[in-house]
């Protein structure tokens, strides 16, 4: 008999689905069938059984955290079961161990995570038997009995298990030690929290700090243009004042002055000019397109998407979500008009199909066998289910991978985008630009949010004659980058390469798929919101002083920078297909633990940390023992409660128990609120001067006070 190990008991009973089964206590027994002649058990890990040990598993000592004792460097690397996962490792050693089971098939998530963690169970339970792999990109039965069938062999996987071993075992020594380093060093400037860092968490959160000081530094300036209305030969259209490609202009007094020379004089179209352009279908989805997808039509964050697609994948209805390609195999493209088919009977979809292109055979910016190395784009699968027997939140996604699942049957958009050119009285030029839509092809089945602004114009022609009906001056201002939303934020891990100067770094991280991988980036950001790095406001990310702590204390320590991510990724890669050496590797990072422990010592007297509310960055002792970040920065001054850090805001911790409204903002007019500030508040009922008060363009300096009568915080200010 064969014991075939799953990742998760869901998979366990999708594998079991097309053959003879009864369900057992943590395995299902398959009876004899043409797959299993002599029959087979199919039981399931529950995620990582095994994690490395802790340090102080290996020497007592590195229980106490200690500059003295870092790097923490373990003679030999090992695993330890969790408490709450043992009674199922007791299901699998003993099915392994039995004595009818004479082979084992590895049946994990198709990946580097997936080999590591059944081979970790298999060596755990110290048994040697002959083992094979399954490996499939979708849970259809089909696909299920096809992949145990063509087996592959177990040497075949054997470098990426390395792979996943070395990449544990170094993020194991960078993150213990790096966290370890910073967090004590941290804390001789008054600040108890643990900072976490590491390998792919450091360097993304670095791109968020790098873009709040971007908006912070920002100086927005004013600027004016000069729109004016035209009637051309029976036609109205509006028109931007130019000159050298330039419509801002940056004096109110001389954007008035070209206005009132317009005013009521004569026009003629100087130039029409009309660009065709088409644009292709849109790739096929990969994990990280369409989590960035998702994101934006319905600000589900990447986590959440993934876990939804997991669902989705795991009834059989689309295919492996943890996919870096967008493109499929000619096999798979074989399948695709009898999905085409079955989706045919369900709405909206039936409008669409038949589609115009049958077959997508030899096109290659859908079908490369070159381009899919161990998974094709997510797609549905010939399992094709009715939308409307889902979860409204299965369906939403189910319904965008169908969508561009069809969108690439069907023909090319053609767009023509107009510019006319409109001299004012032979000396002022304006421009007016739109498109009309000649062919909408894909894009009446997948909607892209354009802008607006771009109006259909009307046919004049060239020495067309005209007036200016209506002119005026349109005042703006010069606005800072925008923060990122949770979906860009996984595009910006996956591009990070163009964040780096070397040429053949930025290569390497394209090649690896930029920071963390398709499986990794969901729960990479999810790790730096559990550990108070960030936070989502309406889908938007922003860093706390907490990060930005971290970040300006590691400087332009490499591992704050995606180029050592880059070398690190390439070298993983490398050993995957067998081409370098895991333990010349692991020595490495070794010494490169030495390197970043040193560099902390040597620069934490330098680091300079104004303007952060380091004050707030503490662990306070909470329930059962355990610690929070919540130390109480004073009593509440309207019902004697504790006033606390609640994230966005400052807020008494009576709320619960007797409704306490007491709050005060953590932005108040564009200035930032310190944990100091509310200190000194809350202390003596009025705070230090504060500048920098915005409203409008102008400025002001004021006081924070509470107002015993009204019981609420208002501004002070100095009498003359």
């Amino acid at each position: 008999m064969k014991v075939v190990i799953a990742e998760k008991p869901d998979q366990g009973a999708t594998l079991a689905k097309p053959f003879p089964h009864r369900k057992k206590q943590g395995y299902i027994e398959i009876g004899p069938n043409e797959v299993f002649p002599k029959g087979a058990y199919i039981t399931w890990a529950v995620g990582h059984l095994f994690g490395l040990q802790a340090p102080e598993k290996y020497d007592s000592k590195w229980k106490k955290w200690s500059m003295d004792d870092l790097p923490i460097i373990p003679a030999r690397f090992q695993y330890e079961l969790s408490r709450s996962k043992a009674k199922q490792f007791t299901v699998i050693k003993g099915l392994l161990h039995k004595q009818e089971v004479t082979e084992i098939i590895h049946a994990g998530d198709a990946g580097r995570e997936g080999e590591l963690i059944i081979r970790n169970i298999i060596s755990m339970a110290r048994v040697q038997k002959p083992m094979k792999r399954l490996w499939i990109s979708s849970l259809t039965e089909k696909a299920i009995v096809n992949g145990f069938n063509q087996l592959k062999e177990e040497r075949e996987l054997r470098d990426l298990y390395y792979e996943a071993y070395s990449r544990a075992c170094a993020d194991w020594l960078v993150g213990m030690n790096a966290s370890r380093a910073y967090s004590i060093l941290l804390k001789q400037r008054g600040m108890s929290d643990v900072f976490s860092a590491g390998r792919v968490q450091t360097p993304t959160l670095a791109l968020i700090v790098k873009r709040d000081e971007e908006i912070e530094n920002f100086k927005s300036e004013p600027f004016w243009e000069v729109k004016a209305d035209f009637e051309v030969s029976g036609h109205t259209y509006e028109g931007t004042w130019h000159k050298n490609d330039e419509s801002r202009i940056d004096s109110e007094k001389l954007a008035r002055k070209i206005a009132a020379f317009c005013e009521n004089k004569p026009v003629e179209v100087k130039e029409v000019k009309t660009d065709r352009k088409e644009f292709s279908p849109p790739l096929l989805f990969n994990l990280s397109s369409l989590q960035a997808t998702i994101n934006k039509m319905f600000k589900y964050s990447p986590k959440k998407t993934l876990d939804i697609v997991q669902k989705l994948y795991q009834k059989g209805i689309v295919s492996y979500p943890r996919s870096d390609s967008q493109y499929v195999t000619k096999g798979e493209a074989e399948t695709f008009p009898d999905i085409l088919e079955k989706l045919k009977q369900f709405n909206p979809y039936k409008q669409w199909i038949p589609v115009p292109n049958e077959s997508l055979m030899n096109n290659k910016r859908f079908v490369n066998d070159a381009k899919v190395s161990d998974h094709y784009a997510i797609i549905p699968t010939e399992q094709v289910t009715d939308p409307d027997t889902l979860s409204m939140e299965e369906k939403k996604i189910y319904d965008v991978i169908i969508k561009r699942f069809i969108a690439a049957h069907h023909d090319k958009a053609i767009i023509n985008y107009t510019t006319i050119t409109t001299l004012v009285d032979q000396r002022a030029e304006f421009l007016s630009k739109g498109k009309q839509v000649l062919k909408e092809g894909w894009r009446k089945i997948i909607v892209e949010n354009e802008k607006e602004d771009e109006p259909l114009l009307p046919p004049v022609v060239e020495q067309d004659q005209g007036l200016v009906k209506k002119v005026t001056t349109k005042e703006g201002k010069t606005q800072p980058p925008k923060r990122y939303t949770e979906g860009q934020l996984i595009t910006l891990m996956k591009t990070a390469g163009k964040f780096i100067d070397n040429d053949e770094l930025e290569k390497v991280l394209k090649q690896t798929e930029g920071l963390g991988t398709e499986a990794t980036r969901a729960g990479i950001i999810t790790m730096l919101k559990d550990r108070q790095y960030i936070e989502i406001r309406k889908n938007i990310v922003f860093p706390t002083d907490k990060a930005k702590v971290l970040i300006r204390a590691m400087g332009k320590n490499v591992l704050a920078s995606a180029e050592m991510t880059a070398k690190w990724e390439q070298r993983l890669q490398q050993i995957g297909k067998g081409n370098a050496s895991a333990p010349e590797f692991l020595e490495q990072v070794k010494k490169l633990s030495h390197v970043l422990i040193q560099n902390a010592k040597d620069e934490a007297g330098n680091w300079n940390f104004d303007g952060l509310d380091t004050e707030s960055i503490q662990r306070a002792p909470g329930k059962n023992g355990k610690r929070s970040g919540k130390t109480p920065l004073g009593p509440c001054l309207k019902c004697g409660g504790k006033v606390v850090d609640k994230g966005k805001f400052y807020g008494c911790n009576n709320y619960q128990k007797n409704k306490c409204s007491f709050t005060i903002s953590k932005s108040i007019l564009s200035k930032k609120i310190t944990g100091t500030i509310v200190k000194k508040v809350l202390k003596d009922g009025k705070s230090d001067r504060i500048d920098g008060f915005k409203k409008g363009d102008k400025q002001f300096s004021a006081y924070l006070g509470w107002d015993a009568q009204q019981k609420k915080i208002q501004f002070l200010f100095d009498v003359n």
